[in-house]
């Protein structure tokens, strides 16, 4: 069975176990907790994962790069809930040097501000997968539940499009965005660079490639970002199988992402080895328990305060690596999410004081 049939059966299977069971049913039928780490996985992302790999799903290495595209959007569609009311959706494209990139522009309902805040979006997916149109349910809930508008990036992916191709449409987005913000009724001074996974690597570089510069992102928000592929930390042994995201996914996501022999020591692969974190915008991460790039993310936080960038770490240490695409399946998921707008709404307000 593939991952879109498995998106269809959640359909139905997810929202009458998952959602609708009491958590005294679930907790009976997804048997004895999971602790990896000092930390408990959360009862229904376990029961979540139980019913996944009964389902005999395939791993990406095995559905190769068409059919695990196609599938993550799927899968994404059916796990993300209802999608958020917003005011205003607009796609266009931005000119680069090797061609044209698709941005998404959300705007929030009902917003009476001349300029608003933005989110500048990079997706998660290894640089593989993911895609605006398998984004759409986080962007529409992280702009109807911010007051932001978020212009979300269809960056070149890989194989066709190796590193550094997706660094380079991202800088290229945020110039754009940063030049033509006041045109579209967005606030130039109020750009927050994000990501989520992949996502997140890109927005931390962004915010790297940019220090110093007049028009540099005012803050950066990091979703369980690879801050080192090119290291080895105790949570990609300890939850690098069983949890969705997997060591075999990661290489396997790498391999296509960088040639034979690549520098991973690169700050715009690997943005924890840059020299020098000094004067970043001021950061808000947040992490997974059971996620192989829970540490990473860790550490990265610890580097930049260490570094004197205002860093705001918290970790949901009952959820898995992915889960912003799960709002709609688990609950723990959906309270995380609004935990961390409410973060970022916090941040935005105490900039513009």
């Amino acid at each position: 069975m593939q991952m879109a049939e498995i998106a269809r059966e959640f359909r139905g299977m997810a929202a009458n176990l998952a959602l609708r069971m009491p958590i005294s049913w679930i907790n009976i039928l997804a048997g004895p907790s999971v602790t990896v780490d000092g930390r408990v996985l959360d009862s229904r992302t376990q029961w979540f994962l139980q019913l996944l790999a009964r389902s005999g799903q395939k791993p990406l290495p095995q559905l190769g790069v068409a059919k695990g595209r196609e599938e993550f959007d799927a899968f994404q569609a059916i796990m993300g809930g209802r999608p958020a009311i917003v005011g205003e959706i607009v796609d266009r494209t931005v000119g680069t040097p090797t061609g044209k990139v698709r941005v998404r522009i959300y705007r929030p309902a009902g917003s009476v501000a001349r300029l608003l805040p933005t989110i500048l979006y990079f997706h998660g997916g290894g640089w593989v997968i993911g895609s605006l149109e398998g984004y759409d349910l986080p962007c529409r809930f992280f702009c109807a539940r911010s007051g932001c508008a978020v212009v979300a990036i269809d960056y070149r992916l890989a194989p066709e499009h190796k590193f550094p191709a997706a660094v380079d449409d991202a800088i290229t987005a945020f110039r754009w965005l940063s030049t033509n913000a006041a045109s579209l009724g967005l606030d130039p001074a109020r750009i927050v660079v994000a990501g989520d996974s992949a996502g997140g690597t890109l927005a931390a570089v962004v915010a790297q490639e940019m220090r110093g510069q007049p028009d540099a992102p005012c803050l950066q928000w990091l979703i369980y970002p690879a801050t080192d592929p090119a290291g080895k930390t105790h949570s990609q042994e300890s939850c690098g199988t069983g949890f969705l995201l997997t060591r075999d996914d990661m290489e396997w996501f790498a391999g296509h992402y960088l040639d034979a022999g690549a520098d991973t020591s690169d700050p715009r692969i690997s943005p924890l080895r840059a020299a020098d974190l000094s004067g970043l915008p001021p950061a808000l991460i947040y992490t997974a328990g059971f996620d192989p790039l829970r540490d990473e993310g860790q550490a990265y936080a610890e580097r930049l305060a260490a570094a004197g960038v205002k860093t705001i770490h918290r970790e949901f240490e009952s959820l898995i690596h992915g889960f912003i695409g799960m709002r709609g399946a688990l609950q723990g998921a959906a309270r995380a999410m609004d935990d961390m707008v409410v973060g970022l709404r916090h941040e935005l307000a105490g900039l513009a004081r």
